[in-house]
């Protein structure tokens, strides 16, 4: 980093995106267990392949704030 203020900016940056992705993911349970209660289970699999992505996305990010976070 060039600067503190920077690297203020990423991290903050990078929580945002994260706090995002857990918004999504939530979002992304609630519509599976709302398609699971009405006996449709067409959409099941791809919302537990989205969610899965998302917690990768996730991981990646968070390792990122530690990496970043140890850096500093």
């Amino acid at each position: 980093m060039a600067t503190p203020r920077q690297g203020t900016t990423l991290f903050s940056a990078l929580l945002i995106l994260v706090g995002l992705a857990v918004i999504v993911q939530l979002w992304l349970v609630t519509a599976s267990m709302e398609a699971l209660l009405a006996h449709q289970y067409d959409p099941l699999v791809p919302l537990a392949v989205a969610s899965l992505i998302l917690f990768g996305v996730n991981v990646f990010l968070l390792r990122l704030v530690f990496l970043f976070d140890r850096q500093m």
